[in-house]
């Protein structure tokens, strides 16, 4: 998830909770040297973390009024989490509860729906795009280090599992996450036994074992160019996902709905966050 913090989320939880108590002289640590009360800590997380923290609470108060997100979109991206972050994740639900974990992927998965949400194609978008994909076609693959892995790979394959899950379990790089996908290239982008396999095979083929300098291929031809018309859709929203890869896009899209929600901080010590982040937008507009 991008941008994620561990350490921003515990400090989330620490923060809230002694801005609720913000102004008590209620003691937190004492001992003979001095004494730390609620107050002196609410200002010391507020000195290190403020602007991130109430950034993230500003956007989970003004997306979660114009988009929704399920409990189940949430669990999901949770275990994303768990599986990018492992026992950090586990430590972290275990310090200061599942709750705190539970926000923050949900703000996160508020600001993706502004994301697309402001993000627009156009024909003429998904026409360039559909032009630069000539000469190429899409293909996924397994990638193995020996001969015998990549024989019980394609005899799994033939007897009828699936491509994708058979990538994530055996594929030695990183398209493994993607389900071996390696998107559109050309010929000229791929080494030649690679390339050679790959451009004899039709839509929807699977090769045989094919070595080149990085190991073992098992090629499946996802996708050839076809009329524009029979693409169009699938072209479209591959050209919304480009646009949304653009970190900028986000950013936009929180600026105008927190903009709209006319936002005003009351502390003079964080008031600036806003204006910094209405400047950026001026900024962006401008360009």
């Amino acid at each position: 998830m991008k941008k994620f913090v561990l350490a921003t989320v515990a400090a989330t939880s620490l923060i809230v909770t002694s801005a609720c108590n913000n102004g008590s002289s209620e003691l937190i640590a004492e001992s003979k040297a001095g004494d730390i009360s609620k107050e002196d800590f609410y200002e010391a997380m507020k000195d290190r973390f403020g602007q991130d923290i109430l950034l993230e609470l500003v956007h989970g108060v003004v997306l979660d009024e114009k988009y929704d997100v399920s409990d189940k979109e949430i669990e999901e991206g949770i275990e994303e989490l768990r599986a990018q972050y492992g026992g950090q994740l586990d430590l972290l639900i275990q310090q200061q509860g599942e709750e705190i974990v539970h926000d923050m992927v949900k703000v996160d998965l508020l600001r993706k729906k502004a994301a697309e949400d402001a993000v627009k194609v156009t024909e003429k978008d998904i026409k360039e795009y559909y032009d630069s994909l000539k000469g190429k076609i899409r293909a996924s693959h397994i990638l193995v280090e020996d001969e015998k892995t990549a024989k019980e790979v394609k005899k799994k394959l033939d007897e009828g599992a699936k491509f994708k899950d058979l990538a994530a379990e055996y594929s030695a790089d990183r398209t493994a996450q993607n389900g071996g996908d390696l998107g559109w290239f050309s010929k000229e982008d791929m080494v030649e036994p690679f390339s050679k396999a790959a451009f004899a095979l039709k839509e929807g083929e699977i090769s045989d074992p094919v070595k080149s300098d990085f190991g073992y291929h098992i090629i499946k031809v996802t996708q050839t160019v076809k009329s524009f018309d029979e693409m169009k859709d699938d072209l479209k929203e591959d050209v919304k996902q480009q646009k949304l890869n653009d970190p900028t896009v986000m950013q936009e899209a929180v600026n105008k709905a927190i903009k709209e929600a006319d936002v005003k901080i009351n502390d003079k010590d964080l008031e600036g966050i806003i204006q910094t982040d209405d400047k950026d937008e001026k900024e962006s507009d401008s360009k």
